[in-house]
């Protein structure tokens, strides 16, 4: 025999029942079974509210009333032939019944927990009733047996207590004499041993399956539901969550003591010592294997954690005092006080010290609390030997566990290093001797990202998802979402990343999906975006409150650089090809230096200089492994680069610059490049990687622009001005000519000193035969002190830019 018990959501419908009733048709062809159900999905909190309502003189309970029993004639009428009048005519009384006893409420205005329970009780009878009359209607041998008149409790009202002794006793008399295929059982009601109508608490269907299995030794015990099991998270805050397909009892009990609502912890008690299964199961997918939890399973030396549970909507409370310290009897008086008061306490932890002692407690219950603890302690409080008791709101618990973990060493330390990379605080923290559930109290605000975060680390096969916000699409941006859509696979079986874009911005639009935006319509779906603004942009980032969230700037543009500050104290990682904040004066570079390690998010700028050439990262593993520039020599611009590769006698000037600007090698405004200032930037950046501080004020440029160039207004200005200073340009290259020399912009920097401008380089230079948009960069060092370390390659163009920030998103997923 075998007990199945089915939920609210199980038959919170007509289609749903319809699938209930095929469950059941199915397992008695094989065996007897008795099913255990709860009220409609909904049922239960609609009668509370009705009753609040009645008791409060609320005429709208009457509404209230109209809509429980429309609901049920209506799944009656869907599920009985309509000439079954007597079904319908026992469901009207029993409503009738119901609403006389609203009625009572409101008159005598009051709602007192015997009379909830008596409410309360009418949700399972009435569901029970209905799919009782559905099976008969189908021809099966099927009986309802009323829990009430099986179960015997206390008068404790609204949770319970059973009578074990004489509740066994009425199951096993009845079922010993029972002959019916298919008995339906109402779940969580009760009666008490002088008769009043009790009911067995939150949860009390499943303990009433579990009584019911327990008592007659059955095989099984099934809960079903409507999801296939006990997952290793919530399913709806983590997707990539699967179920677990068995637990220990200790694991299930933990996972749902700690908030996982597919099953209530009191259930399993009853069947634990009679080593009876209880199997998770989904109704509306009945083939699913769903989760097996018993006495016997052993999870393997293999897994480590087995599942993650949070219970949302708590305070934490502390009570301490220098008057604490190696007095006895705290603790005692502490939780008395809260036991008195019915408040629930959900984890304890107490320094070693003794001077504080801090627990976890439903928001609901802190005013309660507060007050009853500082009455309890008014005399110590008063004498200043402890303080009044400190509430912090709007937090959470998130438990990871599992029976293994005692036997594997880390745990705890990769737990937190999970977290603190991500930047979710701990508040507290809680582990049992047992080591089988290690809980952490963190924000409300932080759950989503920390469940995604733990369950990542621990259950996803070392998978790391990486979620990417990028602000400028133009040339460069372009290319790097095309990269990323073409390297997506790859990423994901060869390094372990599920790099998600979630954000796009221009300067007109933005788009988000916190799921992952299309690489394929992206841009269809960016112009019917909404307005952009950089402010906007940030706050959507900071209110997704993603995992390993990566900004990505692929512009040239001041305001969003000022914006990095903002990104970096909300551990969102900065990845940047946009040369200003890196520039900048060099408090606000320190700073930004500053706050990427005190908020754990990394600062990426490697196409700061060089686009995709790895000139900073080996000039960071350089000074990192303990070796000193003594200086640097480099052709740090592409587009200067290529202007001077293609300009001679037979072209002009401005049309060299002009089809520099056109292949994308120039900024939009060529003045920047050509002014040497995007130069003198780079070479700041380096000396300020290599260890000096150094503003770009300190830097000599020795411009070879014309005065006219350097004062035009606009772009169109600056052409004409190219045009008219053509004889200017001309002599430049032939005084390099009659040298015997290539025309390079080189910027070096030397013992703390820094310049940049045009130089003539003889042949046989490193420079001299340095093609295109090509850069080099020479480091000398201590360790290489006359053969330098030389980096060369393409320094500008859209793709090796672009391929320049992805790897530097690249590096921090494999970080």
């Amino acid at each position: 025999m075998n007990v199945l018990k089915f939920g609210g959501t199980s038959v919170g419908s007509v289609e749903n029942i319809k699938q209930v009733i095929g469950i059941l048709e199915d397992y008695s062809k094989t065996e007897p079974l008795i099913c255990v159900v709860s009220a409609v999905g909904g049922i239960t909190n609609k009668l509370l509210k009705a009753g609040e309502l009645a008791q409060n003189k609320n005429e709208t309970y009457l509404s209230e009333f109209k809509d429980i029993k429309s609901i049920h004639l209506n799944i009656l009428s869907e599920l009985i032939s309509s000439q079954d009048t007597t079904s319908k005519e026992y469901l009207e009384t029993k409503l009738q019944a119901l609403k006389s006893l609203l009625d009572g409420i409101y008159l005598i205005n009051e709602l007192s927990p015997k009379t909830t329970d008596k409410l309360l009780s009418f949700g399972e009878l009435l569901s029970s009733y209905i799919i009782t009359e559905a099976l008969k209607e189908r021809g099966n041998s099927i009986m309802r047996k009323n829990s009430q008149e099986l179960i015997v409790t206390d008068s404790n009202f609204t949770k319970a207590e059973v009578n074990f002794n004489l509740t066994n006793t009425n199951i096993l008399s009845y079922f010993a004499d029972a002959k019916q295929s298919i008995t339906i059982i109402p779940g969580f009601i009760s009666k008490s041993e002088g008769g009043e109508q009790t009911t067995l608490g939150r949860g009390g269907s499943d303990f009433t399956a579990a009584i019911i299995a327990a008592a007659l030794r059955v095989n099984r015990l099934e809960i079903w539901t409507d999801v296939s099991g006990m997952y290793t998270a919530n399913p709806k805050l983590v997707k990539q969550a699967y179920p677990i397909k068995n637990l220990s009892y200790q694991e299930a009990m933990e996972l749902s003591h700690f908030g996982a609502k597919v099953l209530y912890p009191p259930t399993v008690q009853p069947v634990l010592d009679y080593n009876i299964p209880i199997h998770i199961k989904n109704t509306m997918v009945p083939e699913a294997s769903g989760t097996i939890i018993s006495k016997d399973y052993t999870n393997g030396k293999t897994t480590i954690a087995r599942g993650i549970s949070h219970i949302d909507n708590m305070s934490l409370l502390t009570l301490q005092g220098n008057g604490m310290v190696g007095i006895p009897g705290f603790s005692k008086r502490l939780f008395e006080t809260l036991a008195q008061e019915k408040i629930n306490v959900i984890l304890i932890t107490q320094a070693s010290s003794e001077h504080s002692i801090c627990f976890g407690i439903a928001n609901v219950d802190t005013i309660k609390a507060e007050k009853a603890i500082n009455a309890t302690f008014e005399n110590e409080i008063s004498l200043h030997k402890i303080d009044p008791i400190i509430i912090e709101h709007d937090l959470a618990v998130i438990a990871l566990v599992g029976d293994n973990m005692k036997n594997h060493q880390g745990i705890s330390g990769r737990l937190f290093s999970a977290l603190g990379k991500n930047n979710i605080n701990i508040r507290a923290i809680a582990q049992g001797a047992s080591e089988k559930n290690i809980s952490t109290v963190i924000a409300q605000k932080d759950v989503k990202k920390a469940l995604n975060t733990i369950h990542e680390r621990f259950f996803e096969e070392q998978n790391k998802q990486l979620n990417v916000f990028i602000t400028g699409v133009g040339n460069v941006g372009e290319r790097l979402i095309e990269q990323i859509k073409q390297q997506k696979k790859y990423l994901k079986e060869h390094l372990k990343i599920n790099l998600r874009v979630i954000g796009l911005s221009n300067s007109r639009k933005m788009i988000f999906d916190d799921s992952g935006l299309s690489l394929k319509t992206w841009k269809v779906d960016l112009d019917n975006g909404e307005s952009a603004s950089l402010e906007a942009f940030f706050e959507h980032v900071k209110t997704f409150n993603l995992r390993n969230s990566i900004f990505v700037d692929v512009t040239a543009n001041e305001s969003v650089a000022k914006m990095y500050t903002n990104y970096l104290k909300e551990s969102i990682a900065v990845v940047a090809c946009n040369k200003i904040a890196c520039s900048s004066d060099l408090e606000n570079y320190n700073n930004l230096k500053l706050l990427s390690r005190k908020y754990n998010a990394p600062f990426l700028f490697e196409t700061n200089v060089g686009a995709g050439l790895p000139i900073i990262d080996t000039l960071n593993n350089l000074i990192a492994s303990g070796d000193e520039v003594t200086s640097i020599q480099a052709v740090l611009s592409g587009s200067l680069n290529f202007v001077f590769n293609n300009f001679n006698d037979k072209t002009k000037f401005h049309d060299v610059v002009k089809q520099a600007q056109l292949e994308g090698y120039t900024e939009p405004d060529p003045r920047i490049d050509l002014s040497g200032v995007d130069v003198a930037r780079k070479i700041l950046i380096l000396a300020r990687e290599s260890g000096t501080d150094m503003n770009l004020d300190d830097i000599e440029n020795k411009s070879f622009l014309t005065k006219a160039n350097l004062e035009s207004d606009s772009v169109d200005e600056f052409y004409q001005t190219l045009i008219d200073d053509e004889a200017h340009f001309q002599k430049l290259y032939a005084s390099a000519q009659s040298n015997d020399c290539q025309l390079k912009y080189v910027a070096e920097f030397n013992n703390g000193k820094a310049e940049v401008g045009l130089r003539e380089i003889p042949e046989g230079h490193p420079f001299y035969n340095l093609e295109g948009k090509d850069n080099i960069v020479m480091f000398y060092t201590q360790r290489y002190p006359e053969q330098p370390m030389i980096i060369k390659g393409a320094g500008a163009g859209a793709d090796v830019t672009a391929s320049g920030l992805f790897a530097d998103i690249i590096r921090i997923g494999t970080n």
